[in-house]
């Protein structure tokens, strides 16, 4: 066993666990992976959720206790989730306290069925900042076109966000301006900027997923020479971008001001081609002042043989150009690929949450008391 995840937190990578459970939390086992794994923080998301609560493991007390209020199945959802996320920003403190308040965080998402909807995302937003109550929670907003004015307002209120299911570089170039628009609200309101904080979770693997698949169509010598490497030139130029705007003089008067850069978050880094290293969204996306949320397979694996060597980003913005240049080449559209890849993020979420509200409904019932 190396210590290879101490040697991305060294160089700058904070290492957050994309998953959570009940059993996580009451196991012992969400603070074993603290002490011993380096991880700083832990996000969620509806198909997360939508997964441990349908294992049932852990729930059933909760859901016959709600089952007797007869509350509605949305409310029993918010319920058990904001439960779930509560104790984990608990667990999380130590680091949030350690951390000045950069990590120990923990994410839950609005409603993804909110995801093309302004004013119920902003409103779904402070709902669930005031249901959690913990000051080391993060809540999620997709970086829909609705989501960019909800991510302004919400940061403006001083509530911290992690916006989610960004593909694109002109949109996380969106997602940077909607939060120093935040940022400069916050300040006009005299706000303290530096309890506000945001991630960028700028998703990598479903890159290669979709453009490998049309490069595997094409099937020539220079298309599949290309396989693997789209994801790692959009989520580097994303980096590029980042340093771009938080040297601006916009970002310096924000800064004076005490406001915290929003950190770049690698999200969807499990690899799901068995063709590429398992590590591979972790070994090539090492830069400072990031962060990389992992699923537990991911993690394992980076601590078994991850190769962290130094910084994998900051050189190599030429290489990445030309790559994400020579598929653009081959006729396949990055801004049809990207736009593909948001509408499916955001259908394949709303999917988990209706599949959750439907087994939660379920177990509900299955529970309530008979009557009397």
């Amino acid at each position: 066993m190396t210590d290879a995840l101490k040697r991305l937190s060294d160089e700058g990578v904070a290492i957050w666990l994309d998953d959570l459970s009940r059993k996580r939390i009451t196991s012992g086992n969400l603070a074993e992976l603290i002490d011993q794994q380096h991880v700083v923080g832990v996000t969620t998301n509806p198909s997360i959720f939508q997964k441990a609560i349908s294992s049932g493991d852990g729930y059933e007390q909760q859901l016959a206790d709600l089952a007797a209020r007869k509350v509605t199945v949305e409310e029993a959802i918010r319920m058990i989730t904001t439960a779930d996320v509560r104790d984990a920003a608990d667990i999380l403190r130590p680091v949030f306290d350690a951390t000045g308040g950069q990590d120990g965080r923990v994410s839950i998402e609005v409603d993804p069925r909110l995801a093309h909807h302004t004013t119920p995302t902003i409103a779904e937003a402070k709902q669930l900042a005031w249901l959690v109550d913990r000051p080391n929670t993060l809540i999620k907003i997709p970086a829909t076109k609705a989501g960019l004015p909800a991510i302004t307002e919400v940061i403006g209120l001083g509530i911290s966000v992690n916006v989610t299911l960004i593909f694109s570089l002109e949109r996380y170039r969106e997602v940077m301006d909607a939060y120093l628009a935040g940022l400069e609200k916050a300040k006009a309101a005299g706000l303290d900027l530096s309890l506000i904080r945001s991630v960028a979770s700028f998703f990598v693997s479903r890159v290669d997923t979709e453009i490998d698949k049309r490069l595997e169509k094409l099937g020539t010598d220079e298309a599949k020479a290309l396989k693997g490497k789209a994801a790692l030139a959009n989520a580097r130029l994303a980096y590029q971008a980042y340093e771009e705007v938080f040297s601006s003089e916009r970002w310096a008067a924000l800064d004076k001001a005490g406001a915290n850069k929003q950190r770049p978050l690698w999200a969807s880094t499990g690899v799901k081609d068995p063709a590429f290293k398992d590590t591979l969204y972790v070994d090539e996306l090492v830069a400072p002042g990031t962060v990389n949320t992992m699923p537990e397979a991911t993690l394992e694996a980076t601590a078994d043989h991850g190769r962290i060597t130094g910084d994998t980003v900051r050189a190599t913005y030429d290489a990445a150009k030309a790559d994400l240049d020579a598929t653009e080449k081959l006729g396949i559209s990055y801004d049809e690929v990207v736009q593909v890849l948001e509408d499916e993020g955001v259908e394949k979420f709303e999917a988990s949450w209706n599949d959750l509200l439907k087994s939660t409904e379920a177990e509900l019932k299955r529970l309530a008391p008979s009557e009397g």
